[in-house]
């Protein structure tokens, strides 16, 4: 994919060699000309110094021919602001905006605009580990469907992964097998330090962790 990175700060630097490692097309773009110093060694995209609201800026990018976009500058209002650009005036199929405010996130969402907030998101994530369950939420798939992780507990190694599926209700989708993920057949056997990733519906979480519990 062709993407273009805006602001190249700890999160777009950090995407920047995250997205190029994966083999993407990386353009970034930020105004202050010291921001290349804070670009891995390994990053092989294009760095262009200049007003990320420019829209020549944005041209000179290759925004009309670029298949993502992310704003991740350190002003919302900013990143809001070029995100609509990107998607109603150069048509970009993926566009995402970082913001600070929980709020503000919450508006520009009802707007069409995909935001991720690093403070809600942190929030959320401390709440989590403050409050760990023996299911680890992954995923949610709209509804009442989720993918849960859970660590596979003492009794049931040795036991096929049968054992916890109950139909229309729990499946188990993928296994973390030491370092390796792999797709389990009805009759896998569970193994001690396996990390199981599971698809279950909320009525029916609480008697899959009474299963893991036992």
């Amino acid at each position: 994919m062709r993407i273009i990175i805006l602001g190249c700060g700890r999160i777009g630097a950090g995407l920047m060699h995250h997205l190029s490692m994966h083999g993407h097309t990386i353009t970034a773009v930020d105004p202050d000309p010291r921001a290349a110093a804070r670009i891995a060694p390994t990053f092989r995209g294009r760095m262009i110094v200049g007003d990320v609201l420019d829209r020549q800026v944005l041209l000179d990018a290759q925004i009309e021919q670029s298949d993502a976009l992310a704003a991740v500058t350190a002003n919302d209002d900013v990143n809001v602001v070029v995100a609509r650009l990107a998607r109603q005036v150069f048509h970009v199929p993926r566009v995402t905006a970082r913001v600070y405010n929980p709020r503000t996130a919450e508006i520009y969402h009802r707007l069409g605009i995909q935001t991720v907030s690093s403070t809600a998101w942190g929030i959320n994530r401390i709440a989590e580990l403050l409050s760990y369950s023996e299911l680890e939420p992954v995923a949610n798939l709209g509804g009442d469907a989720e993918i849960v992780a859970a660590s596979a507990p003492a009794l049931l190694v040795g036991r096929p992964v049968s054992t916890l599926a109950t139909l229309g209700e729990v499946q188990v989708v993928t296994i973390n097998r030491g370092g390796r993920t792999f797709l389990p057949q009805p009759g896998t056997m569970i193994e001690a330090g396996d990390l199981l990733y599971l698809v279950v519906l909320a009525g029916a979480k609480d008697r899959l962790a009474a299963l893991l519990r036992s």
